[in-house]
């Protein structure tokens, strides 16, 4: 009975608070469907499925059919006694709804216009209304549209807009050729999107940007899941750093100092000596590195996974290259409507990938590059520009925007990276590239204590620190043979969809 009382309440609030009562011209039947909300097992399929139709599924409902849409206001204009509105909803989705002079009613429909024309633009509103088959070009659906019959106000936007949703969703070769014209759209710069982030992902393009990540790491974390790896949630607020650099966040932890982690390797190694066998993890990572580049972000989204090998480190190269194949084909496979709408405000070419993995050694891309006029020694680093160069050299000879190069030289490589067993000046290391930027780098790990302890040694590292001898007598305990990968997951969304920026 006590059970009975309580949904009974919970049904009766919802049936109140479904639809906000601020400012409203309804019709008489909108006012009865918003108080008769049935007190069923299925609340959210009565008040949303029943109700409520979304855009996407509105050509989908027989013509002549009533609907409830919510959206956002996305565009309006009048013309006499008529107007034409541009719902937009999550997503991107817009229908064009109309109102026309009712003859049998004109004093309504007058009314009702008037109180459209008072909505800003932005502003969450409900609209009951017939559809009606019509052939519109400006909007998602194009072969429907809506004839007003009631409206209601359920969230305006009482501040001025700092730029428009339209404005930011065009296109930067759109904004440039206008600004020679009579007419020029206004330039809206990265500073004032992020200033105001919560309107620039209102725009379709960003969107869909922000589903394609999404995809990605699940897609991520499924095929690993399927590879028989386990997900970890590594501590954020370590003691020392991650992995003995100087570009860490530091704060106080009750009076103790501590930094963000740069990255979860310890723990997954540690994990590794748990006998976890193969873990991954999804989670922030901090770097405070004062860069400027458009490659670089002081937080991010970390992919890092961690695997025991049986013969050989390419046991793992392999599995993070085939996990970055099959995660692009199928992004490109099934999202084929999100991609278009990042497209046609970013445009880019779909990915060139092959079926077979390429990968070269270190040396394999030197020789490259200086083929192609690049003078570099033996073990320097590549910069930007060579990486960039190498990517265009491999799309031409390879036919692949994906690549890897292994066999990195050993005083490129952090501290625990495993040496070569042919060259010491190498080391069973490697880096992913897309579209010749770096998109993971990983190696097989030391997991003997004293050979890590002399590597330390010789790095000059201090081995003193709780979480460094943690991580030393882990090894000290017996740990298996191991190799795995740090990966970006906005560098690979942003290279994925040919983006010039991570925070478009």
């Amino acid at each position: 009975m006590q059970q009975r009382c309580l949904y009974a309440a919970v049904c009766a609030a919802v049936s109140v608070c479904w639809l906000p009562l601020s400012r409203a011209f309804v019709a008489p039947a909108f006012r009865r469907s918003a108080a008769a909300s049935p007190r069923s097992t299925t609340l959210w399929s009565s008040l949303d499925s029943q109700l409520y139709v979304r855009v996407p599924d509105i050509d989908k409902v027989a013509a002549e059919s009533s609907v409830y849409v919510r959206g956002r206001l996305h565009a309006f204009r009048s013309k006499g006694n008529s107007c034409f509105l541009v719902l937009r909803q999550s997503g991107g989705s817009t229908v064009q709804a109309c109102l026309f002079k009712d003859t049998e009613d004109p004093e309504r429909s007058k009314e009702l216009l008037k109180f459209l024309k008072s909505i800003p633009e932005e502003s969450i509103i409900d609209i009951q209304g017939t559809v009606k088959p019509a052939r519109v070009s400006s909007c998602t659906q194009k072969n429907v549209e809506i004839h007003i019959l009631s409206a209601h106000l359920v969230s305006s936007c009482t501040q001025q807009l700092p730029f428009s949703v339209r404005d930011a969703a065009r296109s930067p070769a759109e904004v440039m050729e206008s600004q020679e014209t009579e007419r020029p759209i206004p330039v809206i710069g990265q500073d004032l999107r992020l200033d105001h982030r919560w309107l620039d992902l209102r725009t379709p393009a960003n969107q869909a940007i922000m589903r394609v990540k999404a995809h990605m790491a699940s897609a991520f974390r499924q095929q690993l899941i399927q590879a028989g790896f386990v997900e970890i949630f590594s501590p954020k607020l370590v003691p020392g750093q991650s992995e003995g650099g100087a570009e860490v966040f530091r704060t106080d932890y009750f009076g103790q100092q501590v930094c963000l982690a740069q990255s979860p390797q310890l723990y997954k190694q540690m994990a590794i000596s748990s006998d976890l066998d193969r873990v991954f993890e999804i989670g922030p990572v901090f770097r405070a590195e004062k860069s400027r580049s458009r490659r670089h972000l002081c937080e991010f989204t970390g992919l890092d996974l961690e695997m025991s090998i049986l013969h050989t480190y390419q046991e793992a190269l392999l599995l993070v290259y085939n996990v970055l194949q099959r995660m692009f084909e199928d992004a490109e496979a099934s999202l084929g409507d999100l991609l278009a709408t990042v497209r046609e405000q970013y445009p880019s070419e779909p990915l060139l990938l092959t079926d077979e993995p390429v990968i070269l050694t270190y040396k394999d891309a030197l020789q490259l590059l200086r083929s192609a006029g690049e003078s570099m020694s033996d073990f320097d680093d590549l910069s930007d520009e060579q990486e960039q160069k190498l990517g265009r050299i491999v799309h031409d000879e390879y036919g692949t925007d994906l690549f890897a190069v292994d066999q990195y030289p050993r005083s490129l490589r952090p501290f625990y990276t495993m040496p070569s067993d042919t060259d010491a000046d190498y080391s069973n290391s490697y880096d992913l590239f897309l579209r010749g930027q770096e998109i993971a780098s990983g190696a097989q790990r030391i997991n003997n204590p004293a050979q890590l302890k002399q590597a330390m040694d010789s790095g000059g590292l201090p081995t003193d620190s709780p979480s460094i001898q943690a991580y030393i007598k882990s090894f000290e305990h017996g740990c298996p043979p191991h190799a795995g990968a740090g990966l970006g997951l906005d560098r690979i969304a942003t290279l994925f969809l040919g983006l010039d920026n991570a925070s478009p």
